[in-house]
């Protein structure tokens, strides 16, 4: 067969429902391969063929792509094309030699090197640093000397897209705009639609409190105005569903929240649907967009669904920190762990660990603590919780710790350890691969 290609056989005669996936950037086949049985229960076959391109992913390291990126310059179409070619006549080969169910086949495609920034001065230190040539900002930002550096540097401002979610926010780009003067490159926006979700004339609201810009005129509204200013273009949108996909719908020993959160979640997902693709004929009426981003780990099997949606935003979910153990649709293994010291014993049953208040943002409830992981046994003491100083580990297994030795735990959330710790160190089988700084470990601070 014409492309470097692994598989996952479901099992039985066939045809079987298919996914093509399409790896990402300096990836390669095996890289979603281990996805296959989380989907439908590995119920599926799934095809992975390889890029054709060898790409560096780093000093001495080498992955594959699908086609070439340049940072601030053009999309090499005719790479594109070259890529597009091969998967037609792979694809070809494939539903020659394995029993596919050609009226169940889709295509999943990872990402081609776009990442997201929470920050301007984030995703300008990206850019420099050619991490990548397409970089959302997901936030607004209103930090003038920020938007005058993207405006005064073309690389920059070729890969970078702000948040926008009313004419405030288009006032400042363009007025930064306009202070670096005359440039071949516009600055991008993309408009922040509300994805929240609200009943009974909406006394009843799920969802996060983000964007004024809510049905199909409001977006169509603000498009105009983007349109009408110079300097500035609009490339996506985005809608962020967080009562979907940031909220768990099997909350341990809670059986009725459960149930609430299912019927919201249902509700929310068939009325999201509906308006996001209202809204993205709305503004393509008024101007096109190259993307609309939406979802998050734990409503990507829904939101990629979406016709009107072109890219998934997902991220903390490939740790499976411990809010992920309450998805339904959602399962994996944890990814990050950290280790604490004991440096104290209490009494039987117990140590105290130095450190460990690592806690996610979001209400300030137990589920926003870090979790004792191993030994297994372990718990957090209920009034101290984990603490800045020290963290006091309850259980049978805290015995067989001894003064020196570690407790590991998993954090809950997201950025609680890049936010704490220097370095990650990478792990495959039972050694380290590499050791890689967090932000923090470069000495940076966005927000």
């Amino acid at each position: 067969m014409n492309l470097i290609h692994t598989i996952y056989e479901a099992s039985g005669p066939g045809p079987h429902p298919t996914i093509l996936t399409l790896h990402g950037r300096g990836a390669n086949a095996f890289d979603l391969l281990g996805l296959a049985p989380y989907l439908c229960n590995g119920k599926f076959l799934m095809i992975c063929p390889q890029g054709p391109l060898e790409t560096p992913i780093g000093p001495g390291a080498f992955g594959y792509a699908w086609y070439p990126m340049s940072m601030g310059g053009p999309p090499d179409i005719g790479a594109i094309l070259s890529s597009r070619d091969k998967l037609q006549i792979f694809l070809d080969e494939c539903l020659a030699r394995y029993p596919i169910d050609t009226k169940k086949l889709v295509v999943l495609g990872f990402s081609q090197g776009g990442v997201m920034a929470y920050s301007l001065p984030e995703a300008l230190w990206l850019a420099a640093g050619r991490i990548s040539p397409d970089i959302l900002v997901a936030y607004p930002t209103v930090d003038r000397s920020a938007l005058a550096e993207l405006a005064a540097d073309r690389h920059a401002a070729a890969a970078v897209t702000l948040m926008v979610d009313c004419p405030e926010h288009l006032d400042l780009i363009g007025q930064a705009a306009a202070a670096a003067g005359a440039s071949p490159v516009p600055l991008r926006v993309c408009i922040d639609i509300d994805a929240s979700f609200a009943a009974l004339g909406g006394r009843v609201r799920a969802g996060a409190l983000r964007s004024p810009v809510r049905t199909p005129a409001d977006a169509a509204r603000l498009a105009t105005d983007v349109t009408k200013r110079p300097g500035l273009l609009l490339a996506g949108l985005m809608a962020y569903e967080g009562q979907i996909a940031g909220v768990g719908d099997s909350p341990p020993g809670r059986p009725l929240r459960a149930q609430a959160i299912r019927v919201m979640q249902r509700q929310s997902a068939i009325e999201l649907t509906r308006r996001r693709a209202a809204i993205t004929a709305a503004v393509r009426e008024v101007a096109p967009v190259e993307f609309v981003n939406g979802g998050g780990t734990g409503s990507v099997h829904q939101t990629a669904a979406e016709p009107a949606v072109t890219e998934i935003g997902a991220g903390s979910g490939l740790y499976h920190p411990a809010l992920f153990d309450s998805y339904r649709a959602f399962s994996g293994r944890p990814a990050a762990l950290f280790a604490l010291p004991v440096v104290r014993r209490p009494g039987p049953g117990v140590v105290t660990a130095a450190f460990g208040g690592y806690l996610a943002s979001g209400p300030a409830d137990a589920a926003r603590l870090p979790q004792p992981y191993l030994p297994a046994g372990l718990r957090l003491d209920r009034n101290e919780g984990a603490g800045e100083v020290q963290t006091p580990l309850i259980g049978p297994a805290a015995d067989g710790l001894a003064i020196g030795g570690r407790a590991w735990l998993r954090h809950a959330k997201a950025g609680e350890l890049c936010e704490r710790f220097t370095q990650l160190h990478l792990v495959e089988g039972n050694r380290v691969t590499e050791t890689v700084p967090t932000y923090r470990g470069e000495g940076k601070s966005f927000g």
